[in-house]
């Protein structure tokens, strides 16, 4: 067969040329393989099996293996491999479970050569022996692997995995006798091929199906792995047991891994799904690919490094039907996108700052030099080589900067407090938030302490309020959320009607007027007062005036000529003591005796100032008597948002637990379980596991609720027998033994059980405590040195 480029190897260098180029395939390639002197590739697929030249600039089809009119399924390949040591000689694993060899030496258009259907299921990979001619390795999905000797018509050997399925087999570049497979339930098994009865060693590699593995090419015990968990996994076979030595994070499924030539730490691979490109990593800097090929726009099936002494070009094959060869030169480099400057907070609350140098050095000490700027002086510069760039990461220098914090700033120990001496439910609304304002304001945290005040102002009964409110002897008002206030701006009160909000002393039951004002006169009731057009009508006499009175805002009996007389608004606001009253204005006095006036509000006299402002209208309230939940659930969802995202959802959940039914429908579910949630998760990371469980009782979510109700069962074994126990019950079902016998008092435990891990013996909790005081060794004689935990 011509071959369109020769390999000139001389001292393990390569002059291999060419450039980055493709060609578009009849279909999409599930496999390809190169072969020995890197002149040609062949391309293997369901509906695709051709070999391809490589030019300098182009690939040049030269053979198509398809031959036939109707080409059978051994045509339809799943996987291909060209031997490295003959160069007419091809091995494919079709999808019908055959093997087939294909000899490219022979006259005839139909090069194939050898059929092996020993295979029940697909076969999903082939391997040829690294230095022996006539030996083929397949791994099949019926969990078989089998090794054919092709100077023969069967199988010399099989090889059962115990699995599901074989997804690789590959032989071991440096040990002759030795081959690695991987499998559908995450194990690699190592085996002799002169021992097919049993593996040599096998370990779990992977969380779910293994796809791929290679053997380093020039490190011996080094095998890497990929997996449908994202990762590739470097492991060192060489000790009495697997390790892992280097892991590397994808972003999608692994589905080939192949190791670059003449490059110990770096590995190419592309993922099964999702994601197109092919990366390129070095193993010892897992958390960046090295190099990245983007040019598929397909999952990318099928990568191999051109020759095995040139690291310079990879070919690849994809379900976009399309065939690259990539120059590794003209990789694009993630690292050079990447942002050098990182961020971070420490435990207890420290920031650090990493940024570049030259960054930081710029705007502050000018005698700093820049890392690495003198070169390192250790050793001449002159004895070494200038390295490839390409070939090597970009060095970035940090600076690192840490900003420390106030460690009593940054305390915790209100958030404790406060978990503590909360209380959420067990009694009534008013209390539960008057005690939480209360330990609020003594954690110094006054914010906190005014919401929970206000949270009771708005969702108690009003009638009830007045008992819990009183008037201080300063003379401040109590918030009333059922009263409208005015105020008209005609200009401001006179001298004489000043009010005097130091003096006097006003219970809480009882609003005292002046007893030395001459003009207001003692009445036993007061009443509702008709006859005055005014813009509001009050009448207050000298007796006491009930808060019950007041907050209900409601006619007890009404009139028809209430909407047609009113008297003058009243010159004081309410509760508050009347100092310089003014003298009785005229027009009052012909009121007084009008006959339009009933003969009780005759006896009562309203003092009006000619300028004056109305404080209080309860004849014609704008709002009902007591206001519903709902109306103050907008702004209440909107505190617990501005707690929760500050940072504290200690706050958010409390709240949410007091109001219960009042505020949960206003709040989403979701944002609700958000809550709970990461309170839960910081009450458990302070050890407050009783606060945790009381919360996860109270929640107000079902998938909170249920959280307490996980794991709670505990398994036991007879401490006589050592067999499990199935009943309820202190009677062992099977030796008819007591199980759980105190061995330093003897007699059954129903209670607090504490019991020894290595020896099963225990006791009561207190007596075991006594014990342990005097001996380390089993109560119970057994001779065990008991650790207690």
């Amino acid at each position: 067969m011509e071959k369109m480029a020769r390999v000139t190897t001389a001292l393990g260098s390569n002059t291999i040329s060419g450039c980055t180029m493709f060609c578009h395939l009849d279909a999409p390639a599930n496999a390809i393989s190169v072969c020995r002197d890197a002149a040609q590739v062949v391309v293997a697929g369901r509906n695709i099996f051709k070999i391809y030249a490589l030019e300098e600039e182009q690939f040049v089809e030269k053979l198509n293996l398809r031959v036939g009119r109707k080409p059978s399924l051994n045509f339809s390949c799943a996987d291909v491999m060209w031997h490295q040591m003959d160069e007419n000689l091809l091995a494919t694993a079709a999808t019908n479970g055959a093997v087939v060899t294909w000899n490219l030496g022979k006259p005839s258009r139909n090069k194939q050569d050898q059929l092996f259907t020993e295979h029940k299921r697909t076969v999903n990979k082939v391997c040829f022996h690294p230095t022996e001619v006539h030996m083929l390795l397949s791994g099949s999905q019926d969990g078989y692997m089998k090794c054919f000797d092709l100077r023969r018509k069967e199988s010399v050997s099989t090889f059962s995995g115990q699995s599901e399925s074989v997804r690789d087999v590959q032989f071991s570049i440096r040990d002759y006798f030795t081959f690695a497979a991987s499998f559908e339930n995450g194990n690699v098994q190592l085996w002799d091929i002169r021992r097919p009865d049993r593996y040599e060693r096998m370990f779990t590699a992977h969380n779910g199906p293994v796809f791929c593995c290679d053997w380093h090419p020039e490190d011996r015990g080094w095998l890497a792995t990929g997996g449908r968990d994202k990762m590739v996994k470097v492991w060192d076979i060489t000790t009495n047991r697997a390790k892992e030595i280097h892991c590397v994070q994808t972003i999608a499924s692994v589905a080939r891994v192949k190791w670059r030539p003449e490059r110990k730490y770096h590995l190419a691979t592309c993922s099964m799904m999702v994601d197109h490109n092919i990366y390129v990593w070095d193993v010892r800097r897992p958390f960046i690919p090295f190099a990245t090929f983007e040019e598929h726009k397909d999952v990318t099936t099928g990568i191999v490094w051109r020759h095995l002494h040139d690291p310079g070009f990879l070919l690849s094959g994809s379900k976009d039907s399309t065939l690259y060869q990539h120059k590794f030169k003209d990789a694009s480099r993630p690292v050079d996108k990447a942002n050098p400057e990182g961020l971070c907070f420490g435990l207890f609350g420290d920031l650090a700052f990493a940024a570049k140098e030259s960054l930081i050095s710029g705007g502050g000490d000018s005698n700093r030099k820049p890392y690495g700027s003198g070169g390192d002086r250790r050793y001449p510069i002159f004895f070494f080589k200038k390295p490839d760039l390409t070939e090597q990461f970009a060095h970035e220098s940090s600076a690192l900067s840490v900003f420390e914090t106030d460690l009593e700033s940054s305390r915790m120990d209100w958030f404790v407090k406060t978990a503590r001496r909360y209380l959420l439910s067990g009694k009534p609304f008013r209390e539960l938030c008057d005690h939480n304002a209360k330990v609020a304001k003594e954690l110094n945290r006054p914010q906190v302490s005014t919401t929970w005040t206000m949270l009771r102002i708005m969702y108690s009964d009003p009638g009830n309020l007045a008992t819990a409110t009183s008037i201080s002897k300063g003379g401040s008002i109590p918030l009333m959320n059922s009263f409208n206030m005015k105020e008209i701006a005609a200009g401001g009160l006179g001298s004489e009607s000043r009010l005097d909000r130091g003096k006097g002393e006003i219970r809480q039951d009882t609003i005292h007027l002046d007893p030395g004002n001459s003009l207001i006169n003692n009445n036993d009731e007061n009443e509702e007062t008709e006859g005055s057009e005014g813009p509001a009508d009050y009448l207050f006499g000298d007796a006491e005036l009930e808060d019950d009175d007041l907050y209900p805002m409601e006619h007890e009996n009404p009139t028809a000529e209430e909407a047609e007389y009113s008297l003058p608004q009243e010159a004081f606001p309410l509760r508050h003591e009347i100092v310089d009253n003014p003298s009785v204005p005229e027009h009052l006095q012909d009121k007084v005796d009008s006959p339009h006036v009933s003969g009780n509000e005759a006896e009562a006299v309203c003092l009006t100032p000619i300028k004056s402002f109305s404080l209080i209208s309860i004849s014609q309230p704008l709002y009902e008597s007591h206001l519903p939940a709902s109306f103050f659930s907008p702004v209440v969802r909107e505190m617990l948002q501005h707690y929760a995202e500050a940072g504290d959802v200690q706050m958010a959940v409390s709240v949410l637990i007091v109001l219960g039914d009042r505020i949960r429908k206003e709040v989403d579910e979701l944002t609700q379980e958000h809550w709970y949630t990461s309170y839960i998760d910081l009450l458990q990371r302070f050890e407050l596991w009783n606060v945790s469980n009381e919360v996860i009782k109270l929640s107000t979510s079902s998938a909170i609720n249920c959280l307490n109700q996980t794991s709670t069962t505990l398994h036991i074994n007879c401490s006589n027998c050592k067999r499990p126990m199935s009943n309820k019950g202190w009677i062992c079902d099977r030796c008819h033994q007591c199980a759980s016998i105190c061995a330093v008092c003897h007699h059954v435990v129903k209670g607090l059980f504490v019991w020894c891990q290595g020896c099963s013996h225990g006791g009561h909790l207190e007596h075991i405590m006594n014990w342990l005081k005097s001996s380390s060794h089993c109560p119970a004689g057994c001779g065990h040195l008991c650790e207690y935990t």
